[in-house]
């Protein structure tokens, strides 16, 4: 809370325009982002469409917070839970360039993956939410009563192929305007037989990092549901308290 209270006190005009993304985003979704409509459908019984609406919902809201704090500058770059480090392949090169004197051509490149991911990210945002508009009432209820990440499970291990595919020639298209690639290969130059056991064409780069952007993407979704789970001031809508009320300790 301290943070998002910092965050509207230094850029109103920021948050403004985020507020209106995640508006959009959650009319495309059919939610209305805690409209009075969602209001309204807490009224009453819970039942099977009430269930469907909080999943949806706390997914969606898990969704649009990882999209927004990943898909900006710094987003994986300066968290240390998501940031992409070197391919493993690479590390056995690393500590030599360092102690060569060669820092900036590896934090060169480490900064380049990162900034392929940050600007890949935000275009997750419409992949996902087609994915969220098709959870069932069996998958609601059963992960409504399951563990503190199961809808970010649930949704990572029926979407991931498929979010992978789509997400892939984004991440391609990015890395090659933030020049993960060429700073790649200016580090392997330097390397020389450092590196001399790897292919380099070989070395799939842009898999690397749509691998781990959408590890971060989960991660922070899951973090978000857990904090809207064991969290009763996370649920902002009336639809959430009521759905995840139902199933607090």
């Amino acid at each position: 809370m301290s943070l998002l209270v910092g965050v509207l006190s230094l850029a109103a005009g920021l948050n403004a325009q985020r507020a209106e993304a995640q508006s959009d985003f959650f009319r495309r979704l059919g939610l209305g982002g805690g409209s009075k409509s969602a209001s309204q459908a807490a009224v009453g019984a819970l039942d099977d469409s009430q269930v469907i609406t909080g999943l949806k919902e706390a997914l969606a809201k898990g969704v649009q917070q990882a999209v927004t704090n990943l898909g900006r500058s710094d987003g994986f770059l300066r968290d240390l839970e998501v940031k992409i480090p070197l391919p493993d392949a690479v590390k056995k090169a690393e500590r030599s360039l360092r102690f060569l004197g060669q820092d900036q051509l590896v934090d060169n490149f480490i900064t380049t993956m990162n900034r392929a991911a940050e600007q890949a990210t935000p275009q997750a945002a419409e992949v996902l939410a087609s994915s969220i508009r098709q959870l069932s009432v069996a998958d609601a209820q059963s992960i409504l009563r399951g563990t503190n990440n199961a809808a970010t499970q649930y949704f990572r291990r029926t979407s991931e192929t498929n979010l992978y595919a789509k997400f892939l020639p984004i991440v391609q298209q990015a890395t090659a305007s933030a020049g993960v690639t060429s700073a790649y290969k200016q580090m392997a130059g330097q390397a020389g037989p450092m590196l001399s056991m790897l292919n380099r064409d070989n070395l799939d780069l842009d898999g690397y990092v749509t691998r781990k952007a959408l590890d971060g993407l989960f991660l922070k979704m899951a973090q978000e549901e857990k904090r809207i789970r064991e969290n009763p001031l996370a649920r902002t809508t009336d639809v959430l308290k009521k759905v995840f009320g139902s199933v607090a300790p």
